[in-house]
């Protein structure tokens, strides 16, 4: 357990270190780095010595500080989630980190964090906070119920990997490491670099383009597919009856335990890329767990959409929602799919008409010019037929689902008894076109959740039949 701190605090402070190696190693003298290093290590000893937890009737507290103590008392009846997460190192001194949390923003320092504890211990631990803040002291003399595994990875999942952004956003974040540290300079100024640029002067710049993009194309697949490996393999899902147990990870592991009872809904993502490889991905809708947060509601990472269809009519029908949940959606109509299409053509077509007028007083237009915006044109058709064909709704007993987007299409269901209140939002050019938003607040998820241009004179209607009331006449 002594070892976590100092390793943790050494990390933070790495550009220091590497500054003042270099320092010594030009001066022949060492011994600022080697003070810096005795600095840390006592540092990050104080601050285990003088951590410690309570775990009360009432109330869980935790001390820490080293200079400035400082208490964090959290009251048992607000704990909402309990988390568990095990790093590399921690998994090798058998040591996992619990994170409390209570579905309010933290902020800096105020945290729920038992760092370093022993990883035999934190299984009864979490039961027993959960246990209590969930069931109520009676349930502390009772065995947890027996859980069933309800979704299980699969090696081959690792295919949809490629289809999203996160194997591009690696390699940028490795970029911009390597600037930051001065290795930037030095890339740009080798060799590779040199050759590059004179294969671009011998071949053209178009081909050189290409390549460069096809190479790109393959080295963030390779990183997508191993974060992706990293991050969700071995993952499986649990159902108690109570709670959802999601566990997941190869080198950095972690436990999330979702409660049913705040349980409203899911949240189903097919974004363009992943659809067109028939895939998709599955998180919770939780009370207390904000998703605009990056609080962990992940049910199933990328998956076969099959696969995210399957398990979310499982914890749908769990839920109350015993009516089939792959319901087909209404559509919004034909004045919804005009709006589609003229948002998506009017702006390429303006461009073209400002191209054209500028090519009729003597502009040069280069051809290329026409071709991109002809493609674009393309594109943009595309992606409002798309956007129309994932547009819609469905009320079912007590319940709203919604689904709209094309490049970042969701289908969200959302129980009706999640939902706090309503608001009918009509634009200046939606007031024209005859249609509406409605968007269902909650304090579940991001928050909100919204119905995009269905017609005006369905708006109520549907707000009626989702929550019996809240449709009723103005009074004037």
């Amino acid at each position: 357990m002594l070892l976590v701190h100092p390793v943790n605090e050494a990390v933070k402070v790495l550009p220091v270190l590497f500054v003042s190696f270099v320092i010594g190693s030009r001066s022949g003298n060492h011994l600022w780095g080697l003070i810096i290093v005795t600095l840390v290590v006592l540092f990050a000893l104080l601050r285990w010595f003088t951590t410690s937890y309570r775990i009360g009737p009432v109330h869980v507290q935790l001390r820490t500080g080293v200079f400035q103590k400082k208490l964090l008392s959290v009251p048992r009846s607000r704990i909402r989630s309990v988390d568990v997460e095990a790093g590399v190192m921690h998994r090798l001194l058998g040591l996992s980190i619990l994170r409390i949390g209570t579905g309010q923003q933290a902020g800096k320092g105020e945290k729920f964090e038992l760092n370093a504890l022993d990883s035999r211990v934190v299984p009864a631990l979490r039961e027993q906070l959960l246990q209590r803040a969930e069931r109520g002291p009676d349930a502390l003399r009772k065995a947890p119920p027996a859980a069933t595994e309800i979704a299980h990875w699969k090696t081959e999942w690792v295919r949809y990997a490629p289809f999203s952004f996160t194997g591009v956003v690696a390699i940028a974040a490795a970029v911009g490491v390597l600037f930051q540290y001065g290795f930037g300079e030095r890339v740009a100024n080798s060799s590779l670099v040199s050759s590059s640029i004179d294969s671009a002067e011998r071949f053209g710049i178009a081909l050189v383009i290409v390549v460069g993009l096809l190479v790109l194309l393959v080295v963030a697949s390779l990183f997508a597919c191993a974060r992706y490996l990293i991050a969700y393999g071995n993952l499986t899902v649990t159902d108690d009856g109570a709670r959802l147990h999601v566990n997941h990870g190869l080198l950095k592991t972690r436990s999330t335990t979702l409660d049913r009872k705040r349980l409203r809904g899911t949240s189903l993502s097919e974004p363009l890329l992943l659809r067109i490889a028939k895939g998709a991905k599955l998180d919770a809708i939780m009370t207390g767990v904000s998703a605009e947060k990056k609080e962990s509601s992940l049910l199933l990472p990328q998956a076969p959409a099959r696969e995210a269809l399957r398990m979310m009519t499982v914890v749908l029908g769990d839920a109350g929602l015993h009516e089939n949940a792959q319901k087909p959606l209404t559509p919004h109509g034909p004045a919804a799919e005009r709006r589609r299409y003229t948002r998506a053509v009017v702006p390429v077509l303006v461009v073209a008409a400002a191209l054209g007028i500028a090519e009729a007083l003597g502009a040069p237009i280069p051809t290329i010019a026409w071709a991109v915006v002809v493609l674009v044109l393309l594109g943009a058709v595309f992606v409002a037929r798309d956007r129309y064909r994932g547009l819609g709704h469905a009320v079912l007993p007590g319940w709203l689902i919604t689904r709209h987007g094309s490049l970042d299409r969701t289908r969200h269901s959302l129980e009706a008894a999640g939902i706090i209140g309503w608001t009918v939002r009509q634009t200046f050019f939606q007031r024209r076109a005859g249609v509406a938003t409605i968007v269902a607040a909650t304090p579940a998820g991001v928050g909100h959740y919204e119905v995009l241009d269905i017609p005006a004179d369905q708006a109520w209607v549907l707000i009626d039949a989702v929550t019996p009331g809240a449709g009723d006449a103005w009074a004037h």
